[in-house]
């Protein structure tokens, strides 16, 4: 029943003000709509994440959230250019210079956000 269902991301921030400049200003996201503090932004497919304020926020240490994309090696050269800084992990699999594990049938980089949120981009292979 559920997977008939649309899916939302909750992206935790301790400081709202620094977490819109990383999203807004770092990764070019364009808020759909301020919803009680928070602000909820669109993205392909019909997805969309909603940014709020907790203590919480960088208190995971897996990944919050990751986008499939279609070309790894272009997605972290413009986020590295627009500042992102990427995590080395040691993880098993090939690594490539910027960074990119192949492991399991992907190709994954990961980063970290304002909040200290892991976020990951992810290529199918």
């Amino acid at each position: 029943m559920l997977q008939q269902c649309p899916l939302y991301a909750y992206i935790p921030a301790a400081d709202m003000a620094r977490a819109r400049q990383f999203y807004e200003g770092k990764l070019g996201w364009k808020p759909h709509q301020e919803i009680a503090g928070g602000v909820a932004y669109e993205f392909a497919g019909g997805t969309a994440c909603f940014l709020y304020l907790t203590p919480n926020a960088g208190t995971s240490k897996a990944s919050q959230l990751f986008w499939e994309v279609k070309d790894i090696e272009r997605e972290v050269a413009e986020l590295k250019g627009r500042g992102v800084k990427f995590e080395d992990y040691d993880l098993p699999g090939d690594k490539s210079p910027e960074g990119i594990v192949t492991v399991g049938g992907a190709r994954a980089a990961w980063f970290k956000d304002s909040e200290g949120n892991i976020m990951a981009v992810i290529q199918t292979l």
